[in-house]
């Protein structure tokens, strides 16, 4: 019976009748340019900029590469402005917390608001694992960051899991919630960074295209942004407390762009 199964198979092998066709939809390939991402800027290693949140109108004569700005309070105008100078202009997002005072705050589940952010009047923690709810919100302000012409985004508040949220956040969790925010600036053409958080380098660094951080030489920590430098990726500092003859040498040597910012993120600055 095995012979003779092995023979019917040899014949059928050897039959010419016509093999079926297949549909071109199955064979033809995807173009890569049906696929690929949007071209995303990426900032060279040292890049000056200038990051204002408060004070309105932004100071637009400040003669840096990059102006880091908020997402609600500034129009496609200023954007187009600043682009007319020959600056790249970076969108700020609170991704991480609540704030009442944002057009779309009424838009925010009350299940998802956590505890007050410590010293931050009107602003709440989120429960970053609940992005059925969460997710159309910061997508809709992804796109505004977009179509308002900005080139990068600045999401804040995105190491809840190590802070007092009223949500009992781990790690993977955050990692989870950062990675999406990546993956959605990418899709949209924007590069993005990673604010603080520190200790998850290691694990988000090929997913952010620069890093944020505020206080690493006040707190002594600035070593842990070194792999950002190494993959030859920006790393912008800022410091309140400290002078600049206390960390502007350091910051020069290890290849930070630094400045010393009031606390309120005006227009003014000292850079290193």
């Amino acid at each position: 019976m095995i012979v003779a199964g092995l023979l019917a198979c040899v014949a059928c092998a050897g039959s010419s009748a016509t093999p079926k066709a297949v549909p071109a939809s199955e064979t033809t390939p995807i173009s890569p340019e049906a696929t690929a991402l949007p071209v995303v800027w990426h900032p060279a290693s040292n890049t000056s900029w200038q990051w204002q949140l408060q004070g309105q109108p932004i100071d637009t004569s400040v003669r840096v590469d990059m102006y880091d700005i908020d997402l609600f309070d500034n129009t496609a105008d200023v954007v187009a402005a600043l682009h007319d100078q020959g600056r790249k202009v970076v969108c700020y997002v609170n991704a991480g917390g609540w704030e009442d005072w944002r057009s779309d705050a009424g838009q925010f589940p009350p299940d998802v608001l956590g505890k007050n952010l410590d010293g931050w009047e009107g602003e709440k923690w989120l429960d970053i694992r609940e992005l059925d709810a969460l997710g159309p919100i910061l997508r809709s302000r992804m796109d505004l960051c977009r179509d308002k012409g900005f080139d990068g985004i600045e999401p804040d508040n995105v190491d809840g899991y190590t802070n007092d949220t009223g949500f009992l956040l781990t790690y993977e969790d955050q990692v989870t919630f950062n990675r999406w925010l990546a993956v959605g600036a990418h899709e949209r053409g924007l590069s993005i960074g990673l604010k603080n958080d520190m200790d998850q380098i290691p694990d988000l660094l090929d997913d952010f295209d620069w890093a944020l951080n505020e206080q690493c030489f006040q707190f002594d920590e600035c070593e842990t942004l070194a792999p950002f430098i190494e993959a030859g990726k920006p790393v912008f500092n800022v410091e309140y407390e400290l002078e600049p003859d206390e960390f502007c040498d350091e910051a020069v040597a290890m290849g930070f762009n630094s400045l010393k910012k009031n606390w309120d993120l005006d227009a003014w600055r000292h850079a290193c």
